[in-house]
């Protein structure tokens, strides 16, 4: 089984990517292994909206989104992780999906979507934000959303933390770390 989790904190150690350490351990505990993508080191253009990719399905961009692209279309579970900034997903996140427009150009113009695979596609979405209300954090689900959808992810399940702001802060959430940790298990069920 090939999982894939991609990073989309600029953050070192930060919550979100605390959170996800934990996923992946459940994940290590059940004897699989994660390719992690830490989206704030890799360098690549946010999608031009040029047009190049609506007859062909492939990004006109020669960058490293190809490794993205390749992760997607050969994973098996998907791991996205994001801190909430202004109650969306964070740059580095956004700018990754908004760069898989051609595969959204494969599936949807050119009827060829990212097969199932023999596991039946499955995400895990990791939301961690300091705002108190819950806003924020469905603003950001609706857009992580539309990325499984297009990229052909069955079924996901939701991890969302709100008022977690200071670096670290999520340690002291034992309960969210704990939820992480089962949720990446669950995640390589079959």
């Amino acid at each position: 089984m090939k999982i894939t989790a991609f990073l989309g904190s600029p953050r070192k150690n930060g919550n979100t990517e605390l959170l996800l350490k934990e996923a992946i351990r459940g994940i290590e505990d059940e004897g699989q292994s994660v390719e992690v993508f830490n989206l704030n080191s890799m360098k690549f253009l946010p999608c031009q909206n040029c047009g190049g990719c609506d007859e062909t399905g492939k990004c006109v961009i020669n960058d490293e989104m190809q490794a993205i692209y390749e992760a997607i279309k050969t994973s098996d579970r998907i791991i996205l992780a994001s801190p909430v900034f202004f109650s969306g997903l964070s740059a580095q996140a956004k700018a990754m999906i908004d760069r898989c427009q051609c595969i959204w150009c494969e599936k949807y113009l050119l009827k060829r979507p990212v097969p199932e695979g023999p596991f039946k596609r499955k995400a895990l979405l990791l939301l961690v934000g300091g705002q108190k209300e819950p806003s924020g954090i469905k603003c950001a689900e609706v857009s992580a959303v539309a990325f499984f959808r297009t990229i052909n992810v069955s079924s996901h399940v939701t991890l969302s933390y709100t008022g977690i702001d200071r670096k670290g802060e999520i340690l002291e959430r034992k309960d969210a770390l704990k939820e992480a940790y089962e949720a990446g298990k669950k995640l390589v069920e079959v």
